[in-house]
């Protein structure tokens, strides 16, 4: 026999026991749903962060207050609170003393802040930094139109502005923004340039914010009860790890940590960012493989019952083909065919399913659509180890019946 000819066999057996084979699939169903669901979700999001966190620039790591990640409950929170706050002036001695980096900046953000020219105003929904000049590079800020603010605008509290571009059209769509006047909780602030476009993340855009000297944001704010963000480029990729430890080394002394105790602060790099985020995606997915192992085990034991019960029913049909010259492995082949084509069909129907449902609560977080192709791969092996494991005793059993009896068999 043909394999096509098994396979079509196999659907036929299927068919004329719908209501068994259906409920036999939904279980394959509910398993490679949930592994491809979950991983679609865990795909598009990862893709997304990814994309933000690049945005940082490359060779650039952060000093701050509070960790890049925080998954501890109350009592961690709190143990972050508490930490000193990492001020202007412990930025000016670690860019002192860091003389190995290209750039160190720092930065401090405000948010929901409303911007407004003449009758114009954003969202209450800007995000509103202070910063250094340095603080452009090591972020990848690019200015389109105008200038960056520099030294002698930092040093001398310069009331200046750098928008982001979606601001730039919402309150200026027809002028030059550049030189242009811009109001913020009551302050007057000259533009003096606009920065390109950053694109999106999880749908959202990031180029609803602006950029001021730091001291102009601290007169305005107040430096105190509010810490800064150190960010430090390395040169190159080769010195990147070591400057890390080097900044370290030099916070904990310009912070007055004695040796064995813990930092209180935290350091933290794409690479750290995106290896937290997959630790903590990693026990998502596992717990998913759990609810989907458990699934398909007891729809493996729905296979072998539903083959044995096929087996029964077709006993006089076996026969038939034995004593007509069928071999035991043909009998053997056909049953494990079938076995896997039951296995393939919940399998098809769970993939497609999860990844239309994982893309579709991926969208509710603005994620791009994805398709995960390497456990779409996974699910359509299982399926076929599942076919194999739980129907090679059912095709075995079938495969030695002794065609005597099984003509016999009413």
């Amino acid at each position: 026999m043909y394999i096509f000819e098994i396979i079509k066999v196999a659907f036929a057996s299927l068919h004329a026991n719908k209501l068994r084979s259906s409920l036999t699939i939904v279980g394959i169903v509910v398993g490679i749903f949930s592994i491809i669901a979950i991983s679609t979700v865990i795909e598009m999001l990862q893709t997304s962060i990814e994309k933000g966190v690049s945005q940082l620039g490359q060779n650039t790591f952060q000093i701050q207050k509070w960790p890049a990640v925080q998954t501890g409950g109350p009592g961690e929170r709190a143990k972050y609170r508490n930490r000193p706050d990492i001020t202007i002036e412990d930025y000016f001695r670690l860019k002192e003393k860091l003389v190995e980096a290209s750039f160190v900046g720092a930065e401090q953000w405000n948010f929901g802040k409303i911007l407004k020219a003449g009758n114009k105003e954003t969202n209450p929904n800007i995000q509103v930094s202070g910063c250094t000049p340095e603080a452009f590079p090591t972020n990848k800020w690019v200015v389109e139109s105008g200038r960056a603010f520099n030294e002698r605008d930092f040093q001398s509290y310069s009331r200046f502005i750098v928008l982001g571009p979606d601001i730039a059209k919402t309150l200026f769509p027809n002028i030059n923004a550049v030189g242009q006047e811009v109001t913020i909780d009551g302050y007057k602030l000259k533009v003096l340039g606009v920065l390109e476009s950053l694109g999106d993340v999880f749908g959202q855009s990031q180029d609803n914010f602006a950029v001021m000297p730091l001291t102009t944001f601290q007169s305005m704010y107040g430096k105190r009860s509010r810490s800064i963000n150190i960010t430090v480029m390395a040169p190159d990729k080769e010195s990147y790890n070591e400057l890390i430890e080097i900044a370290e080394g030099y916070f904990r002394t310009i912070r007055k940590i004695e040796p064995g105790k813990e930092n209180d602060f935290d350091i933290w790099s794409n690479e750290q960012i995106l290896t937290r985020i997959n630790d903590i995606t990693s026990g998502v997915r596992i717990g998913s493989i759990v609810v989907a192992a458990i699934a398909l085990l007891a729809a493996g034991v729905g296979i072998m019952n539903i083959m044995l019960v096929s087996i029964t029913e077709r006993t006089k049909e076996i026969g038939i083909r034995k004593a007509i010259g069928a071999k035991k492995i043909n009998i053997l082949f056909q049953f494990i065919t079938e076995a896997i084509t039951l296995s393939l069909i919940g399998g098809v129907v769970g993939i497609v399913i999860g990844v239309l449902v994982g893309n579709l609560a991926g969208s509710f977080l603005n994620a791009t659509a994805v398709i995960p192709i390497d456990w779409v791969l996974i699910g359509v092996f299982l399926c076929i180890i599942i076919g194999v494991s739980f129907g090679t005793y059912p095709a075995y059993k079938a495969a030695n019946l002794d065609p005597i009896e099984a003509l016999r068999y009413e």
